[in-house]
């Protein structure tokens, strides 16, 4: 019997993507310009490309998935105040890589004001940028640099007759990522897509997981399941790390044999309409938790589920850190991992041993997703309705040989994705089991 296939969602209307547009012009002073490039093909090797990612900026503003694009926003143009220039029409192109969009297709189906063929791009830019006075550009690109100082060149050419100065340009980064930091409904609804994508992903390797497989077959047990279930494949590296390999924060060499009593760790996440899901869940390989790894996984599980809680309008993710730092070390004093009171361990960051990395992350369009995590040097940003994070407590026990034998070489992460209501929250992917009873009874029935 083939898997279930979940339904689709809608997908987000051109009406959002030009509110958008519009909420971003609203922010900027007269007579300024937007020049947001697109991604292009990046070569894997000889002829062969990397499969096509959008520029996350560029999609977040048009919603347009071909390669070479370029968006300007003209605020106050009488001809149109959004210009994209898009791939040329090329009918033998087209009958290799497929149909591509054209002007009347980027106006037509993605609601932009004016577009043009790439082919003329050269020829319009100076035109269309006549008379601004400030470009904003991502700084990190030399496409867009290369637009604005050849503006610049222009600008300054036609002082002589008369044309206002081109003062120079700012980074549009700040303004959009801002923006992309709180999700609309649309976007929450891909994000649960994503999450559930993830989620039917992570009860399959957990079906299939047993003694004698290999990491890499974890991993296509995964990826198929992205892919069965209409994602473009995973939001970023799927980590399948078993035994020692846990410990490895990023391992993604995904290579070694499944051990008879080894826990594994599995970080793997759908990317549906370029919305990322990002689950991690850790389990024995033989379906029954030793009870050193019990120990161990109920401490990094409390940690997680009391962070999760914590998670509303109003609090920080430096709080609910700080909270899930408490907790772990707590746990590693109790279980004779660490020696010491509480508070001079955290004090003295002891735990560091063992926890390397931060609680949470935002999760978007990007897996690390932009946006702020401090409204100034010594202010975390509240948690505000529509932001999207991961909340991910883990303890990485080297093999070295002050640590308890029992201990040695285990790797535990427990990692949710979480959207702030204005109630509190809601978990996209609470349909993993985390809870030790419920992993071996699902473990059980396979």
């Amino acid at each position: 019997m083939l898997p279930d296939v979940l339904p689709r969602p809608p997908a987000i209307a051109p009406a959002e993507y030009r509110k958008r547009r519009d909420a971003l012009m609203a922010q900027l002073p007269p007579h300024t310009a937007v020049i947001l490039p697109g991604a292009s093909l990046v070569t894997r090797s000889n002829d062969s490309d990397h499969p096509f990612r959008q520029n996350s900026d560029f999609y977040y503003l048009t919603g347009i998935s071909e390669p070479d694009g370029l968006l300007l926003l003209l605020p106050g143009r009488d001809e149109g105040q959004s210009v994209v220039f898009c791939q040329d029409r090329d009918p033998t192109m087209e009958a290799w890589t497929g149909r591509r969009l054209g002007a009347e297709g980027v106006m037509r189906e993605h609601g932009i004001d004016q577009a043009f063929e790439n082919a003329e791009r050269e020829s319009l830019l100076p035109e269309l940028l006549k008379g601004r006075e400030l470009i904003y550009l991502p700084l990190d690109n030399g496409d867009a640099l290369a637009i604005a100082e050849a503006a610049l060149a222009e600008a300054t050419a036609g002082q002589r007759r008369g044309r206002p100065a081109l003062k120079g340009w700012m980074d549009i980064g700040p303004l959009i990522h801002a923006m992309r930091q709180i999700k609309s409904a649309a976007e929450i609804t891909l994000l649960r897509h994503a999450a559930t994508i993830s989620a039917h992903a992570h009860l399959r390797a957990m079906r299939v997981a047993r003694p004698g497989l290999s990491e890499y077959q974890l991993q296509a047990e995964l990826e198929h399941e992205f892919a069965w279930q209409g994602g473009s494949g995973p939001a970023y590296s799927t980590i399948v790390g078993s035994g020692a390999n846990a410990c490895v924060l990023h391992y993604i060499e995904n290579s070694a044999p499944l051990a008879d009593g080894a826990l594994v760790l599995i970080d793997a996440g759908a990317e549906f309409e370029l919305y990322a899901g990002d689950i991690t869940r850790t389990f024995p390989v033989s379906g029954r938790f030793s009870d050193a790894q019990r120990s161990l996984y109920q401490v990094v599980l409390n940690a997680q589920e009391r962070a999760v809680a914590a998670v509303q309008p109003g609090a920080t993710l430096a709080e609910i850190h700080q909270g899930v730092v408490a907790d772990l070390t707590a746990g590693l004093i109790e279980l004779g991992l660490l020696e010491g009171e509480l508070q001079t361990c955290i004090d003295e960051q002891r735990y560091r041993r063992f926890y390397l990395h931060s609680t949470s992350h935002w999760l978007g369009l990007d897996v690390h997703d932009v946006g702020t995590y401090r409204l100034n040097e010594d202010t975390p940003r509240p948690l505000a309705p529509g932001m999207a994070l991961t909340v991910e407590p883990g303890l990485y026990i080297p093999d070295e040989a002050d640590i308890p034998a029992a201990y040695r070489g285990i790797g535990i992460r427990i990692e949710d994705n979480v959207v702030v209501t204005e109630q509190g929250h809601e978990v996209l992917t609470d349909q993993v089991p985390k809870r030790i009873a419920d992993i071996e009874a699902l473990m059980a029935t396979t």
